[in-house]
């Protein structure tokens, strides 16, 4: 299954949704989108992850990267909202729950800033 992955910037925030699995083939496009937003000079980013269906370690590595890259000099976060009960798992047992800020949904990750 293809994903769908979109952005939508916001005044003071970008806030990216995935939709679909994220494995080996398919973090290269969630990779592209966060760096996309970064190079463009936005360090505040939400990713949401209501309907993803599945999340692999390219997918976390992914997100671990551009975690680094907006947080260093303290120039921003990147947050997470909705993460659904298989992909929390994986975050789970990678030990990674406690680098990100999670949230119920988008709208109270969003409004954090």
């Amino acid at each position: 299954m293809a994903v769908k992955i979109t952005t939508k910037e916001y005044k003071r925030v970008d806030l990216i949704q995935v939709d679909g699995r994220i494995d080996s083939s398919t973090a290269p496009q969630l990779e592209q989108a966060l760096n996309k937003i970064i190079d463009e000079g936005r360090y505040r980013i939400v990713v949401d992850l209501t309907d993803t269906d599945f999340m692999s370690s390219a997918g976390l590595r992914a997100l671990i990267a551009a975690l680094k890259q907006v947080r260093r000099f303290n120039r921003g976060d990147l947050r997470l909202a909705a993460i659904p009960t298989k992909v929390r798992k994986a975050f789970e047992l990678a030990g990674l729950l406690d680098l990100f800020q999670v949230f119920d949904n988008s709208i109270d990750a969003v409004g954090s800033f």
